[in-house]
């Protein structure tokens, strides 16, 4: 039995793999992580045990998940732990405060800042803090609040954390549903709990600002602040909150410096509790969110219907076999895929709307029973999503797809234009191109979205034409000409360097010829669906546009300026300069819809494949990295990688062997690049780069299940091909109830090359090398089987 005064780090006792421990029964893990505190940090001994019991689940996918993974390189919106998938609210504890990047949880920072709600794509908002104030510290506690904690008095989990605040003795509990933060706290006894809020300070990507709070009754608190406009979101934007305690409320108190508020009760308590409801658009809908999902005050049942909504989700892929460490990497990629980017409509439907030239509350249509038909969110760039999120989601999560399509569409019905990276109601024009017309095609073209199709591709024709999306560079609000578009039409590619100037990011002549050809095509097959002939032949023509920048002399695609000459002194291995978060080598091999062309252009596939194998024997030898994050891609040491699987620009190029007629190189590459990018579990490893908002966590579950979309899937009746999957069997649950088994034994144990590939025991035929299977083949559900074997390839 273990003892109560044993001091160790709790979440070790979860996570490590230890001695073979085989998987424990939900209850008993949580079980176990209680009764390993030491008596005085028994953080939360009743929250655990009570919400283990209502969990009823054994051998738990959400108990696998280790949420402290590369948590050393962190970003403002890339980890939070109290949050339900996709959530408004993500809460979690702030180690560091300043900037967009380097921020948020930074797990080697011993000194936490507060507890904010907010941790999304350019919106950061609502930090609070339980403090002691005493005659001593009353005067600068608005200035001096930071406390210490230990990662041995901590717990985290999908859902859920726990810490314990040095300073003043205070354990803090936090869960949430997607709107409502709910904080536990365990003041000392004899003490008043008081709580502080930081309504005005820089919060991550921007500064919070005009921050009120009042009490508007007994228990409880209301206010509203406002986030700053950033370089990338050119708009303020609002928030409004309803905050209320289980206890009677003594007194508020605003410093006059800082305009920030301290919130004393009237109960001297060793537990308080506190709700926050938020919402985007007025303080009457954070009410309502409050009153629709958390109107009770059961900490426990809330952590419990966080864990359930967690696991959920993440067993709609059950794997069996290889290490537990395998398996805990894997559904802390799966997590990964599904919180990074957050809703912010709320729980009527209602949502804020930035678009225009005045703010606007927008209403989503709402069901036969009053319930909103989507959701509106807050995200990202789609920029990659052809290779990660968009073919997961499409096969597994297909409401989301659905979800996010419909969303992208409401911004093109309100604003004009379909984002490729909305942030609170507004566009943002982070990156380049029309990153999400792939998406929306690939959601069309599995049949995810059915309705008013003709309406939907007109929207996205928007994007390709003349002051459209691909007419603006990254995070040009104002013009729309650093897209070099008139270029690409008139001359067939865009130039490096642009001639004119104009403020904005990545203005990138190559790849932005490259990241257009592909998505003309995209838009192509969108057209020949719809029979519209006239508009497919012209998007096919333009898809063919990246071979303007292949410079057949080198072999390679290259930068050529506005006369057409060729960039001087070409550096195949130098970061940008034409590239966008790229250099030549990795850039080379975005052609996803045209590969069988590129390789005639190179010699045939023989030579193609020699060329991509030799870039990965380079690139094995810096673990298929630049460096261990996205800040280090431009550092010398690093950036000359010919492969890089840190960022999106070369995260495909393992599956390109498949169609050179060189399968058993993707599966051998493939296999390579999870052992070594994709298999570590520690906060100071994980994805080596820019993990946004699951883009590579997406990749590492496709590439782990071994299938595999090289177009995104936009083709009609997409293709899925293969990999090498790591387990011995998964089992997919499918959103029509059906399962989708994938058999592949001793692929944990040394057999990584398919020999023959079954489906429903029947070996698959194809036209070619490149096995597949199609869509509406695998969502009827049945047992895809690859017979391994343990052969090494000629390379």
């Amino acid at each position: 039995m273990i003892s109560r005064t044993l001091n160790f780090n709790i979440y070790a006792v979860i996570q490590s793999e230890g001695k073979n421990m085989s998987t424990f029964m939900f209850p008993l893990i949580w079980a176990l992580m209680f009764v390993a505190l030491p008596l005085k940090a028994q953080l939360s001994k009743e929250t655990l045990e009570n919400a283990a019991e209502r969990c009823i689940v054994t051998n738990d996918p959400v108990s696998l998940v280790y949420p402290f993974l590369d948590t050393e390189h962190s970003r403002w919106f890339y980890f939070s732990s109290a949050s339900r998938p996709f959530g408004m609210v993500n809460l979690s504890p702030d180690t560091a405060t300043d900037g967009a990047w380097n921020s948020g949880y930074r797990y080697q920072i011993d000194t936490i800042q507060g507890f904010s709600h907010v941790h999304a794509w350019q919106l950061s908002a609502l930090s609070v803090m339980p403090v002691q104030v005493s005659k001593n510290n009353e005067t600068n506690i608005f200035t001096d609040y930071y406390s210490q904690f230990s990662h041995e008095k901590e717990i985290a989990s999908p859902g859920f954390h726990s810490v314990y605040l040095e300073r003043y003795g205070v354990h803090t509990d936090l869960t949430s549903t997607k709107r409502v933060g709910f904080h536990r706290y365990r003041f000392p006894n004899g003490t008043v709990p008081t709580v502080l809020f930081n309504l005005n300070k820089q919060l991550g990507p921007c500064k919070n600002m005009a921050g009120r709070l009042q009490q508007s009754g007994d228990k409880s608190l209301s206010g509203e602040l406002t986030m700053s406009a950033t370089s990338r979101r050119p708009k303020p934007i609002k928030v409004y909150f309803q905050i209320d305690f289980n206890v009677e409320i003594d007194s508020l108190h605003r410093d006059k410096t800082t305009g920030n508020y301290l919130a004393f009760t009237k109960k001297e308590s060793q537990e308080t509790l506190m709700k926050v409801g938020i919402s985007y658009t007025s303080l009457d809908n954070a009410r309502t969110n409050i009153s629709k999902e958390l109107p009770g005050w059961d900490f426990e049942a809330a952590v419990c219907q966080s864990l359930q909504d967690w696991n959920k989700m993440l067993s709609r892929i059950k794997v069996f076999g290889n290490s537990k460490t395998h398996q805990r990497r894997f559904y802390t990629d799966l997590w990964h895929a599904l919180q990074g980017r957050r809703i912010i409509s709320d729980a009527n439907g209602a949502y804020p709307d930035y678009t225009g030239t005045a703010f606007r509350i927008g209403q989503i249509p709402l069901d036969k029973f009053g319930t909103p038909t989507f959701n509106h969110y807050n995200s990202d760039a789609f920029w990659g999503a052809q290779w990660t999120i968009q073919t997961l989601w499409g096969l597994v999560y297909p409401s989301i797809m659905k979800n996010f399509s419909l969303s992208l569409l409401q911004y093109q019905k309100d604003g004009g234009l379909v984002p490729r990276g909305p942030s609170g109601g507004n566009y943002t024009n982070v990156m380049t191109g029309a990153s999400s017309t792939p998406f929306i095609v690939g959601a069309v073209q599995r049949e995810i979205l059915k309705e008013n199709l003709d309406q939907v591709y007109t929207a996205l024709k928007k994007n390709h034409v003349m002051n459209g999306m691909m007419s603006k560079a990254g995070y040009e609000h104002n013009t729309a000409i650093g897209g070099g578009l008139e270029y690409y039409l008139e001359k067939g590619y865009v130039p490096y360097p642009l001639p004119e100037k104009v403020k904005a990011h990545h203005k990138n002549g190559a790849s932005m010829t490259l990241e257009y050809s592909y998505q003309d095509w995209a838009l192509a097959q969108f057209a020949k669906k719809l029979n519209l002939q006239k508009d497919y032949r012209i998007y096919k023509k333009r898809s063919e546009n990246w071979k303007n920048v292949f410079d057949a002399s080198v072999g390679w695609i290259r930068p050529k300026n506005r006369d057409g000459v060729w960039k001087k002194e070409y550096d195949l291995y130098q970061i940008g300069h034409g590239f966008t978060e790229a250099n030549g080598a990795q850039n080379t091999w975005f052609v996803p819809h045209d590969l069988p062309e590129l390789a005639k252009l190179m010699g045939g596939n023989e030579k193609a494949s020699e060329k991509l194998n030799e870039q990965f024997k380079t690139a094995e030898k810096s673990g298929f990295t630049a460096g261990d994050s996205h800040g280090q891609e431009k550092n010398p040491k690093y950036s000359r990688i010919p492969v890089n699987y840190g960022n999106e620009p070369s995260m495909q190029t393992a599956f390109i062997f498949n169609h050179l007629g060189r399968p058993d190189l993707t599966q051998y590459w493939s296999r390579k690049v999870i052992d070594s990018v994709f298999s570590g579990l520690s906060p100071e490893t994980g994805y080596s780069g820019d993990e946004d908002q699951g883009i590579l966590g997406s990749l590492a579950v496709l590439m782990k299940i071994g299938l595999f979309q090289m177009n995104g899937g936009v083709e009609s009746n997409p293709k899925y091909e293969f990999g090498s999957p790591i387990f011995d069997k998964i089992v997919i649950t499918l959103e029509n109830n059906k399962k989708l088994i994938i058999k592949a034994l001793g692929s944990a144990s040394g057999k990584k090359y398919i020999e023959t590939v079954k489906w429903n025991g029947k070996p698959l035929q194809s036209d070619s090398e490149q096995k597949h299977i199609q869509h509406k083949e695998i969502i009827q559900g049945g047992t895809l089987e690859f017979i391994m074997k343990s052969s090494n390839p000629v390379k």
